[in-house]
């Protein structure tokens, strides 16, 4: 049976020493200034700033080569998790409107996301190897982001993701838009890109 073609950007899943996600982030901030809109499992990078109290730092989306600080499970307008009042169905930041972000920053977490099947598949012989994240555009229906492996782009040079392994479950098989468990290897709480 053929993999269904899903993008959900990163789904936090584990930690690399294999205790279960324990579903830990922290606080940052997207200003309206961005006008990139922003998704759940969206990759983000340090944007160089923070609120004007210095409590949360900015982010911004990252794209294909960008050191990632973590992934966004969540926004809020305050820093804290609470319902929008008055958009109770709102579960995506809009392009230039400030949100705080919770952000899974812990680099040892490990995530589940899909491969985009453009050029190639990922193979067996590619788990160990790095790539690239392809970022495409999220559902404002669901909140979930369009990121996705880049399954041409996996080298044994330095790439922000390792493949860990296929996600072990019986509607997952090597092939057109498989699941993937992978570390973030460019990560900007890592000294090192090297696991």
């Amino acid at each position: 049976m053929a993999n269904s073609d899903t993008p959900f950007g990163f789904k936090p899943v584990k930690h690399l020493n294999g205790n279960p996600w324990n579903g830990k982030t922290n606080v940052y901030y997207i200003p309206s200034t961005d006008a990139t809109a922003t998704f759940r499992g969206d990759a983000v990078k340090s944007a160089g700033a923070a609120t004007a109290d210095g409590m949360y730092p900015t982010v911004a989306q990252a794209a294909a080569t960008d050191t990632i600080r973590g992934v966004v499970i969540g926004f809020s307008d305050t820093p804290y998790i609470n319902v929008n009042q008055d958009n109770l169905l709102e579960n995506y930041r809009a392009a230039s409107v400030a949100r705080y972000a919770f952000v899974v920053d812990d680099p040892d977490v490990i995530f589940e996301i899909q491969e985009d099947s453009v050029g190639n598949s990922i193979t067996a012989a590619m788990v160990g190897l790095s790539t690239d994240i392809v970022v495409g555009s999220g559902s404002t229906a669901t909140g979930l982001s369009a990121m996705e492996l880049d399954s041409s782009d996996t080298a044994t040079a330095a790439g922000q993701c390792k493949i860990l392994r296929a996600v072990n479950r019986p509607n997952n098989a090597l092939g057109d838009h498989c699941k993937w468990e992978v570390l973030i290897i460019e990560h900007e709480m890592r000294s090192s890109t090297d696991v």
